[in-house]
Formats: C-alpha cells, structure tokens, sequence
C-alpha cells in the first residue's frame, strides 16, 4: 500500500493549538519536536488585528483560525460571546469537511471550553464533527494538557481520522501567571513539545501511515507581553504563526500569510470548498503586483519594511506635496505591516487585515504634524491596463481608510491619456475592505489608468493587490 498513487492515498490533517505560544522563545529550549517540524516545513510569521476589530484574546484568535474569515465575519469579539456571533455563517473547518463529505471522520480536542462546548456561546468546534472531546481545564493545566496528549494519541492511532483540531493550553496559563520571559514560561513550552511530540509519535505508528499522506499545522492564537499577559494591540500580542509540514510542502518561510489560511489549507487538501473565505492556500504564490516589491525593501529602526520605488509601469505623483515630515511617509509608499502599524498603536492600522506582505500606503498622520510642513496630497499612478474592446472593466484592490477631517481620498480612472473621472470617493472610515468599481469603457479606449489620492488633510489610507479584469 506504501506505493499508492498520490492520487489516491488518504490525506489526513491535524491541526495543533498551542495557546499563548510566543515562537521566538523556542530556538534554546529543548523543543525536538518543534525543532524538527520546522526543520522540515514552510513557517510563516503572521499578524493579528486588534481592537476595535477584536482585541487579541483567545475567543477571536481561535475564531478566526477556525472559521478562516476574520472578526468582522465570523463575531466571535471576546471570550464570552453568547449568541452574537456568526458561526453558523462561518463554521469551522470540521464541520465543513463533514458537510461536504459524511463518510469523512473528524476529530477536535480541547480543555478551553469555548472551543467545544456551549459554555460561553455557540462552540467554536462545532457539533456536527464525528467525535469532540472535552477535557476538563480546571487546575493543573499540566495534567489537562497531558490528558489530551494521551487521549489524542490513543484516537489518532486508533482511528486515524482525516482532519483533526488538537489544543494544549499550558503554555498560556504560564505566560498569565509568569510573563514570556521566567523560566515557568519555558518549562510549558518543552512541556507541549513533548505532549505534542507523543500525538506525533501515536500518528506515525500507525499500521497504514506509509500509505498515508498526513499534514500537521501549529499555529496559536496570540501571543504575550513580557511581563505576561495579552488583548492589547502591541507586537508581542499580536504576532502569531503558521508551521505547516507534509507532502510537497518545502523547507521555507513566507511572508505574505495569515492565520485565516490555515482554514482554507486544511480545506484544499481534502477538495472542499472554500468560497466565501478571507484565507488563501499556505504558501500559495503571491499575484499581488506590490509583492514583487519584497526584495528591494529598505531598513528603517533595523527593519527592511520600506520603499518609494513603485512596480514598473507604476509612478507616484509627489508634486503637490509639502517638505519636510518623516522621509518614509512623504507620498504614497510601499511597507508591510511590521513597520507600519508601529507609526502608532490603537488608530485602527492593525485592522488592516485583508492586506498582505507589502502594500501602499498614504499616511498623512505618520508623515507629519506640523502645520510648516505644508499640505499632503500624493497620488499613486497605476501602469497602462488594456482594456481594448471591453465595454466595462472592474478595478479590485483591498482597502483601508481612516478619515480625521477635510481630507480627500479618491479614486479616478483616465483612458488613452485623457482627463480623469472620479469612481470612488471616500467621506468616512472604510475598515479592511474588498473594493470593486465598475468602469465603463468608452468607446474606441485602448488604455486605462487608475490613480489613488489622498489629499488636504490628515489620515491615512492603505490599499493592496490591485486588479484590473472583466468578468
């Protein structure tokens, strides 16, 4: 059976939640499970939102892994939801599976209740899924988490089932009680690894694993200040991560994923649908034009997070704008979320969810907020789309906006060098937004452009991933 065509062999999923885990704690400590998971597999460091989206607690953390749509979808807001919430909408990837095909088994672990039980709300794990166990979280998380590990290993062997959701909660219940930095917080990470590495271990001596092709992805739900805890919207909260291993999967990290992908990944390996999700595959190639900018990324504070220089074809109009203010906002500029969001925390940039790697950026609050500098106004110029022969086209890009006065955020459209034609103008905050205008085509036109411009004010306005198609 060993020999089975790819084809044909089962593909079997596991996803592992280590809650409150802060990656860049593991490399010293004694972790050969992760140690070799992410010698073998593609890691990604992602990035979470943070209020008003939804503050970095475990309720939308794991929401949002589940369901592969962000808070503003899925409403699971805090860690007590009751029946605000639109999981019914947006199931977890279990149920999914077991929707599309019923002779698939599925199998979801945990000792957070809100994962699996209605104690707080609707389950995030939903009822549908072939067998949901419940262990029970009361003191000590250790012993909770070893249950698991035992009771997990004992199914996974067993049963096999073809997506599975494993939780261990010991390594948040440390950060809480000692901070990322003390050596209690250490200790719960080689704890989990090893608890990890018996679930791993169960799965491998299966009779049939040769003939298998399994995939584990670990991620977690937020991360920690030093001195412990989280819900805010600093770095140290809102950094998580993604480590997927299995077939085809190469040794690699990527810098365009977010934690809504894990749903949809667990999803294109077993053939299911996934329309309606904001995720994409894991390590998929990115077609956003701004990507291509990654490797010409300029440092600022040590970061390489930054550049002016557009793609080719592209060009952006400076020439009404002010002097002085700080050199990386003056004008439309290229950036990632790493750098831009530490302009300042709490205006909302953290909720720029729907973009990824770089994006544009016009932030005229970041630029500068001395009145002698002079106005903003910078306009960002696409390349020449080719629209002969099409009676409309649609102009995509995601979207994020905050408006903080008279300022003016505008979208225009201008064929064969003609004069410009307003399509979208902005008069209030637009939040992680999918754009999609209508532009009719005249007559004879052979080439489009689209411009962005924000001007005579203060705010800030960042798209991505700009298109240009007809249907």
């Amino acid at each position: 059976m060993s020999h089975l065509p790819a084809a044909i062999r089962p593909r079997k999923t596991v996803v592992f939640g280590i809650d409150g885990l802060v990656f860049s704690k593991v490399a010293p400590l004694d972790t050969p499970t992760l140690d070799a998971l992410l010698a073998a597999g593609r890691f990604s460091e992602t990035w979470l939102p943070a209020a008003p989206m939804a503050p970095t607690f475990s309720g939308p953390g794991w929401a949002t892994i589940a369901t592969g749509v962000w808070p503003d979808k899925h409403k699971v807001l805090s860690n007590e939801w009751g029946d605000t919430t639109d999981l019914a909408t947006y199931p977890d990837f279990l149920t999914r599976i077991n929707r599309a095909d019923p002779t698939k088994t599925t199998f979801a672990i945990a000792d957070w209740e809100p994962l699996t039980t209605d104690d707080v709300g609707p389950p995030i794990f939903g009822d549908e899924i072939d067998t949901k166990i419940g262990v029970s979280g009361s003191p000590p998380v250790e012993q909770g988490d070893a249950e698991i590990a035992a009771k997990a290993a004992e199914h996974m062997a067993e049963v096999g089932p073809d997506a599975s959701f494993v939780y261990f909660h010991a390594v948040d219940v440390a950060g809480h009680d000692c901070g990322t930095e003390q050596a209690g917080y250490r200790t719960a990470i080689e704890q989990t690894d090893a608890n990890l590495g018996k679930v791993i271990a169960a799965i491998k001596s299966r009779a049939d694993y040769a003939a298998e092709d399994w995939t584990f992805i670990v991620t977690t739900d937020h991360g920690h200040v030093p001195a412990g805890g989280h819900g805010g919207s600093s770095p140290e909260e809102r950094r998580s991560f993604i480590l997927e291993v299995g077939p085809g999967v190469p040794h690699t990290t990527t810098a365009t994923a977010r934690n809504v992908d894990i749903a949809r990944t667990v999803l294109d390996i077993h053939g299911v649908s996934a329309h309606g999700l904001d995720g994409r595959r894991h390590g998929a190639p990115s077609t956003d034009i701004f990507d291509a900018l990654l490797g010409s990324l300029k440092p600022s504070s040590g970061v390489l997070d930054w550049t002016k220089i557009p793609p080719a074809g592209w060009s952006i109009d400076d020439s009404r704008m002010g002097t002085g203010g700080v050199t990386e906002w003056r004008g439309w500029t290229f950036t990632t979320d790493d750098l831009w969001t530490g302009v300042q925390c709490d205006q909302w940039r953290e909720n720029n969810v729907r973009a990824r790697g770089v994006f544009a950026v016009a932030d005229a609050d970041g630029w500068s907020a001395r009145p002698t500098d002079g106005p903003f106004d910078s306009t960002l110029v696409s390349g020449q789309y080719d629209v002969a022969g099409k009676p409309y086209v649609l102009v995509d890009f995601t979207s994020h906006y905050r408006k903080a006065g008279p300022e003016n955020a505008t979208v225009t459209v201008s064929f064969d060098g003609g004069p410009q034609t307003e399509v979208l103008r902005y008069t209030g905050d637009v939040i992680a937004k999918e754009e999609q205008i209508n532009a009719p085509v005249p007559a004879g036109a052979s080439r489009m452009v689209v411009r962005w411009r924000l001007s005579d004010g203060g705010s800030y306005w960042a798209i991505d991933d700009p298109r240009v198609w007809r249907p």
